[in-house]
């Protein structure tokens, strides 16, 4: 199946109401074309205009974000971010050494090792993606989740610091990893674009991609009507057991 074909059938089973996205690290800015590089942009917010149908390409020369910067090996951390002392400033934790546990335990790409990082919907995307994003409501990642799953069962274990949540949880971390990774959402992101207070994020290695949208397909072949449609729900209440007004 085409990666455009892919891409609706997971907007169409989920019921999205925004792009899925399609991540990739370049070696050279050249690598692709038609990618808009913004005068300043966090790594958030060009996954935000992503989602919306925009592709956009983010080098060490218009990224806004240090944090995300410093994750893909763009810049070193400023040391106001090193030390904590700016999360601390923002409120997000109680103390530095806090902060400052945080920040070193996010991972790093190699720095200089990429000139830029390109995102776009994974319709439209002209290379094969090292990682695909969703961002919806927790219903929608809870099935996308689920469909890592469906063929292997067993537990998950998803890794955020509730910081760089999405450069660094649905982004960076499936691509070193190679795993599937959800988070809610950080301070970053939920002040800087339009993520809503019930949704959250997850990312997936996009060598997955097919093997998530075929397990995604059984999945809305029965349980997902089968769950919206809150069966359960209406027969309990029936009984007259619970108004749940």
């Amino acid at each position: 199946m085409e990666r455009s074909a892919i891409a609706a059938k997971l907007k169409e089973n989920l019921d999205l109401a925004t792009e899925p996205v399609a991540v990739k690290w370049l070696e050279r800015v050249d690598e692709v074309a038609g990618f808009q590089a913004r005068q300043s942009s966090r790594f958030c917010q060009a996954l935000m205009e992503a989602r919306h149908g925009l592709k956009a390409l983010l080098t060490p020369e218009n990224i806004y974000c240090p944090a995300s910067a410093a994750a893909f090996g763009f810049k070193p951390r400023p040391e106001k971010l090193a030390s904590g002392e700016m999360l601390v400033a923002f409120g997000i934790f109680g103390n530095a050494t806090a902060a400052r546990r945080t920040v070193e335990s996010m991972p790093q790409l190699p720095a200089g090792k990429y000139a830029a990082v390109a995102l776009c919907p994974l319709a439209e995307a002209p290379f094969d993606p090292d990682v695909v994003i969703v961002e919806g409501a927790a219903e929608q990642v809870m099935w996308l989740a689920l469909a890592d799953r469906f063929d292997q069962g067993g537990r998950m274990e998803f890794s955020t610091g509730v910081l760089q949540a999405t450069c660094v949880d649905a982004a960076l971390l499936p691509f070193v990893t190679g795993k599937v990774n959800a988070s809610f959402g950080c301070y970053g992101c939920r002040d800087a674009t339009d993520m809503e207070p019930g949704e959250a994020v997850i990312g997936f290695p996009g060598n997955r991609l097919p093997e998530m949208a075929r397990n995604l397909e059984g999945l809305a072949a029965k349980a997902i009507p089968k769950v919206r449609q809150k069966g359960a729900l209406r027969a309990f209440l029936r009984q007259g057991a619970a108004t749940c007004e």
